[in-house]
């Protein structure tokens, strides 16, 4: 077995490592809006449940040579964002949303997606994600980076879920007909396979 200290391997390799063996990683598409009034979208797959009381979530967002990702900046400046489930049939849009643009380019736009108004905040979602939550900021953290930071941590409290009805049978989500899918390496991404169930103990 290879045993490697990471202090010895450059960012890049640290990297490769880390998405090539935490698999597969939920996918966050994250809508936020700018101080100019841009609406922002972007997919992130450092994402993940912090509490169910109440409900967190975490959403880890790298930074390039220290600079922060419109993403961050906008949550930090507004304290809303919404989250949506990225499943097969939004993937592909989903997908074109990672393209790098300018802070004053809608990344909506760019994948055709729709806006949808939220009930609770004011940043809008879209309306191809069977599953969305409207988000407020609880705590945002800089991390890591010898120089400057290397991430910002950001932690979302949910304050309305949104659920398409097909979904929702006897208190619980279908996770078949949720369909999402999930980030492996590189340019793979994962759908959901065989399910099946170990009791666990007392």
């Amino acid at each position: 077995m290879l045993s490697i200290d990471p202090t010895t391997n450059t960012e890049r390799e640290n990297y490769k490592f880390l998405i090539g063996s935490i698999i597969p990683r939920p996918i966050a598409f994250v809508t936020t809006v700018s101080k100019d009034g841009v609406l922002n979208g972007a997919p992130f797959s450092y994402f993940n449940i912090v509490s169910s009381n109440p409900p967190m979530i975490s959403l880890s967002i790298q930074r390039s040579e220290g600079r922060q990702k419109d993403t961050t900046r906008n949550i930090i400046d507004s304290k809303e964002f919404v989250i949506h489930i990225v499943d097969e049939q939004n993937v592909e849009k989903i997908n074109k949303t990672a393209a790098t643009l300018p802070p004053n380019q809608s990344e909506i736009e760019l994948g055709k997606l729709t806006p949808v108004k939220s009930e609770k905040i004011s940043v809008p979602g879209v309306k191809e994600a069977k599953i969305r939550m409207e988000c407020i900021l609880e705590h945002s953290l800089e991390l890591g980076g010898l120089d400057s930071p290397g991430c910002d941590l950001i932690i979302g409290k949910v304050v309305q879920f949104h659920i398409e009805n097909d979904l929702y049978k006897n208190g619980r989500i279908d996770p078949k007909g949720l369909a999402a899918v999930s980030r492996l390496a590189g340019t793979n991404y994962a759908k959901i396979g065989e399910i099946f169930s170990i009791e666990r103990p007392n």
